[in-house]
């Protein structure tokens, strides 16, 4: 028997639209479906357009201009008109487009389809409604279904759905509690209008409870159904004026976890398509409530982390004010090894003492999130009891080293987490800051005049990779109305940023401060690199969030000094030749808003100058300090660099091939003033620069 025959048999009909030509091929039977003479046919395009309803045409253009982009089937559900304009019947078209160059044929099938008879699927008919398939509902449906991120956008998107045809106008969503049913969300209902229906056993006369017990759907066309099957509760349910009811399971993972309940203000007969429907639909919302649940538990177990990091200070602080944020990364739990904390410590007369802390253990898993509250716990006792910040970084680092057992998660010897941690002991009357490092970035300072500096600060490894790791101690002042920033590497590299850019972007944050407090500047510091808060979760800007971040503010409050001098100090050690680039940096950081870039070049290299002689030299450490003071209308830089040698400079006449003599002979082309100053022990050499005029 023939293909053709075999087709006919079963009341479909071939057809070839050849695009290039216009000519469109018809066998007998879709001829036949197209109200012509029951015998193979070829029309004009004009002539079998003519037998398609005009809407329906113009929709099948796009379709088939998607299916020709796609290489995949165009599908369109059409209406079949007679001579006199009247639709006789309506035709399901299934075809393939045969590309051949810029043209192509469309080979495919037109089979006729039964429209719904009036009272079975709505009682008003949606004009359009059948038009659109229920592969395209479905497939809208399952989109918006995967978008949504909470329990209750998932209620919002399943309330909005539109139905091919049977929208209800009431729907419920029914969960377990125990051996009880609750009630999830519901549309389509008034507040309070649930009470009767939560907290039901599972054994109750009741639909969904049956649903649960059983996991099969049950339907119930009509109210004399209802009241039949279910005599006990539907005096709870007749009070609505609904006429048809569906409650299908929600199963996930083979697991039956509550019911779905869509009810109709007018007849439905659920049909096999509209069963068909209605169950796709509860298979994807189970599982959109399913993803739900669980993003809402890891949302609340990550805000029960930033809860316990949160510092708990009681009254404010004399003299300060102090601002923190922490954000987790966007994947996994939100859980990582940032923290952040603020801690009394003990004696001290006047307004007394704080520590700040602020570290990041490595990994952004459970496991970090654990070795960080163990940390942060060790770090508050030992800082209680009382120890400089040296000796607390020693401490906490021993401790991390015995909790990791110096092994890693498969047992390989030397692989165990390790930390970053910055911690600050701030004496409130003074202002003087002390500071241990352990492999973290250093701490920036906003000066009264908005000028930021980076403050270099000496430090030792990461805790927990050396339990015999020393930890040497920065001391620095912080003057009214200046304001210090710490943070976990998450601010600063976020965004494809390294240490250094990531560093230049928030410095420009900080310099561009309005004058907003310290609460403000902090959201504002995070709202750069991740965006607002509400997109901190899951969302358009996860891709973002590449690290945590924690960030801690502390501004010190009083009247600031007029004028004050722009200060830096750092220490360069014999064994640290490379932090010679750190105070060129310092340096240009203090005079970013210099007039003359050539002076600023200068100091740059009388500074390199200076601190490469005491290390070559002597055998002791150079310490820097550079301040910028006014002097009127002017602006007047000073450098000294002190060392602990006794020996002073002398001028020498290098040869042209000599690769050192040659400091003083810049410094007196350079400075305006200079000299050599010696001290109880060491010498100071230093000089001047003036502020020019010109820009």
């Amino acid at each position: 028997m023939r293909t053709e025959d075999v087709l006919a048999a079963i009341a479909t009909g071939l057809w070839r639209w050849d695009n290039a030509s216009g000519v469109v091929t018809l066998d007998a039977e879709a001829a036949r479906l197209l109200g012509l003479p029951a015998e193979p046919v070829q029309l004009t395009e004009a002539a079998a357009r003519s037998r398609f309803h005009p809407v329906d045409w113009n929709e099948i253009d796009g379709v088939v201009a998607l299916a020709v982009a796609e290489d995949t089937l165009a599908e369109a559900r059409l209406r079949i008109m007679d001579g006199h304009g009247r639709v006789i019947r309506t035709v399901r078209s299934r075809s393939k487009p045969l590309i051949e160059g810029n043209d192509y044929q469309l080979v495919g099938t037109l089979q006729e389809v039964a429209e719904p008879q009036p009272g079975t699927a709505a009682r008003t008919p949606v004009t359009g409604d059948w038009r659109r398939s229920r592969e395209a509902f479905l497939l809208d449906a399952g989109r918006a279904l995967a978008e949504a991120r909470s329990t209750a956008e998932v209620l919002r998107v399943a309330a909005s759905l539109s139905m091919p045809g049977f929208s209800p106008d009431g729907l419920a969503v029914f969960g377990m509690s125990g051996e009880r049913l609750t009630v999830i969300g519901h549309h389509g209902h008034g507040d309070g209008d649930e009470g009767p229906f939560t907290s039901m056993t599972l054994d109750t006369d009741y639909p969904a409870a049956e649903v649960v017990r059983t996991g099969r759907a049950i339907y119930l066309p009509t109210e004399e159904e209802y009241a039949r099957r279910f005599p006990m509760t539907w005096p709870l349910a007749r009070r609505f004026g609904r006429h048809s009811w569906a409650f299908v399971p929600l199963v996930v993972a083979g697991r039956t976890m509550g019911a779905w309940m869509a009810a109709f203000k007018h007849p439905v007969a659920f049909t096999p398509d509209e069963r068909s429907v209605l169950t796709t639909v509860a298979r994807m919302l189970a599982q959109a409530l399913a993803r739900a649940g669980v993003a809402e538990s890891e949302r609340e177990l990550s805000l029960g982390l930033q809860r316990t990091m949160m510092p708990v200070l009681g009254p404010g602080i004399p003299g300060i004010a102090v601002a923190a944020r922490y954000v987790p990364t966007g994947g996994g739990l939100q859980v990582g090894g940032d923290w952040y904390d603020v801690i009394r410590l003990p004696g001290g007369a006047g307004p007394g003492r704080i520590a700040l802390v602020i570290g990041d253990v490595q990994g952004h898993d459970v496991r970090a999130a654990g070795l960080m509250g163990q940390l942060r716990i060790a770090l508050r006792a030992y800082a209680s009891e009382g120890h400089r910040p040296d000796a607390v970084l020693s401490r906490a680092s021993r401790f991390l080293y015995g909790i990791n057992d110096g092994t890693d998660d498969e047992g390989a010897y030397g692989g165990g987490r390790f930390a970053t941690c910055l911690y600050l002991e701030v004496d409130l009357d003074s202002g003087v800051v002390e500071i241990a490092r352990a492999g973290h970035p250093d701490p920036a300072v906003r000066m009264t005049d908005g000028t930021v500096l980076l403050r270099p600060t000496a430090g030792g490894l990461p805790l927990g990779i050396d339990p015999d790791t020393d930890y040497p101690t920065t001391r620095l002042t912080l003057e009214p109305g200046e304001t210090l920033m710490i943070c976990t590497d998450g601010l600063l590299e976020t965004g494809g940023h390294d240490l250094d850019s990531g560093w230049e972007r928030v410095r420009k944050l900080l310099e561009s401060d309005t004058g907003e407090d310290l609460e403000e500047l902090a959201d504002r510091l995070v709202e750069a690199v991740h965006g607002p808060g509400s997109h901190y979760t899951t969302g358009p800007l996860a891709d973002r969030r590449e690290d945590d971040i924690a960030v801690l503010l502390l501004s010190r409050q009083g009247t600031a000094v007029q004028e004050a001098p722009r200060r830096t100090m750092m220490t360069v050690a014999q064994a640290e030749p490379e932090r010679i680039a750190t105070a060129r940096e310092q340096v240009r950081q203090l005079l970013h808003d210099w007039s003359d870039a050539e002076q600023v070049d200068s100091a740059v290299l009388m500074v390199s100058e200076m601190v490469t002689n005491v290390l070559v030299h002597t055998d002791g450490d150079a310490l820097l300090v550079a301040e910028v003071v006014c002097l009127g209308n002017a602006r007047r830089l000073r450098v000294e660099v002190a060392d602990a040698s006794d020996e002073l400079p002398h001028r020498r006449h290098p040869g042209e091939m000599a690769s050192s003599g040659r400091g003083l002979i810049l410094m007196e082309m350079l400075a305006d003033t200079w000299g050599v100053d010696p001290r109880g022990e060491g010498k100071a050499i230093w000089f001047e620069l003036h502020e020019s005029a010109a820009g």
